[in-house]
């Protein structure tokens, strides 16, 4: 499944085609006149990642471990991890695994504890992975070897908290969520910090867990729009926020925005050429839908929930045909 939801930058993905249901009705074929998406997305509760068609039903899957990041490449292939330290890219036409880096056999990271949250096929044929616990973000070529190096900037070092979703930008920079630090940061090339954002509480006291019940700014996904606001989903803020370069919000959805669904772990993003926003709702359990797109008048468009096929953590998804329409990807998402 592809999903994601976030800056996609320099890599030009090409999604294959998938088709979602429409709200939240399981292993429901959709009439005419309902919203069709077709889709690709994951979870590693149900250790899958799949495809659906446009009547609910599943082209492809295959098993996978923990998974915060997924791709479809030129072609049809699908970046993946299959663990926290493995990234590989599948051909799902017969599940032959064509490319693949486990950064525990790096030398440099030996005896390191390391984990995998986020990585892009650039356009240059580069794979860009993030690793937290070591806390850079390297560049590969097609033979592993590293050709670019930078050091993230983490006051709380945490390999499993350390990023989430990273893009490298059109402009060479990176933009990276940091979970543990509750922010978003813009590095150039060099790893100097161009830009940050504070991810708020809005005077609110944390509490723990992963549900509706949660808080906090764990923060799991950023978009750079066109005009120069960036998208952020805030993870257990259950909230996505559209924050001016002067961090100025100026729009945002909040946990009990939508009639009759509650937000919880907001994971990866998507905005579609129409400018809606498509929300991945993780760990919201079985009454809310996992998948949402709403437009910028805060309306429910589309939902899915379907927890036979996938659980309570699906983290990341990306539409990529409406109404039977593919969409004009240029990556994991669309910036608007």
């Amino acid at each position: 499944m592809v999903t994601a939801l976030f800056i996609c930058g320099r890599s030009r993905i090409i999604a294959v085609v998938i088709a979602g249901m429409f709200a939240s009705v399981t292993n429901h074929a959709a009439s005419a006149d309902e919203p069709r998406r077709r889709f690709i997305a994951a979870d590693s509760s149900k250790s899958r990642v799949a495809v659906i068609d446009e009547t609910g039903k599943t082209e492809w899957e295959h098993k996978i471990g923990p998974l915060h990041d997924l791709q479809v490449l030129p072609g049809g292939n699908v970046l993946l991890q299959t663990s926290w330290t493995n990234v590989a890219e599948i051909n799902p036409a017969n599940d032959e695994v064509l490319w693949q880096y486990d950064a525990g056999k790096r030398p440099e990271n030996a005896g390191k504890r390391l984990e995998i949250h986020a990585f892009q096929r650039l356009a240059d044929g580069r794979t860009m992975v993030a690793e937290s616990g070591p806390g850079n973000i390297i560049e590969l070529d097609k033979d592993l070897k590293v050709v670019h190096s930078m050091a993230l900037n983490v006051s709380k070092p945490d390999a499993h908290r350390d990023t989430r979703l990273v893009r490298k930008l059109e402009s060479g920079n990176y933009l990276v969520c940091h979970e543990g630090d509750g922010l978003v940061r813009e590095y150039d090339s060099s790893g100097k910090t161009v830009w940050e954002y504070a991810v708020p509480l809005f005077d609110r006291k944390p509490a723990g867990g992963h549900g509706v019940e949660a808080f906090g700014n764990q923060c799991f996904s950023a978009i750079r729009l066109d005009g120069g606001n960036t998208l952020i989903g805030t993870g257990n803020g259950h909230s996505i926020l559209e924050v001016t370069p002067a961090a100025q919000i100026i729009w945002s959805l909040h946990q009990n925005d939508l009639p009759g669904i509650q937000l919880a772990w907001v994971t990866s993003l998507q905005v579609l050429p129409s400018g809606n926003i498509l929300i991945n709702n993780c760990h919201a359990g079985p009454d809310n839908p996992q998948l949402i797109e709403v437009n910028r008048e805060k309306k429910v468009v589309w939902s899915f929930k379907d927890f036979d096929r996938f659980g309570d953590s699906l983290t990341n998804s990306q539409i990529l045909a409406v109404d039977g329409v593919a969409l004009p990807l240029e990556g994991p998402e669309l910036r608007r």
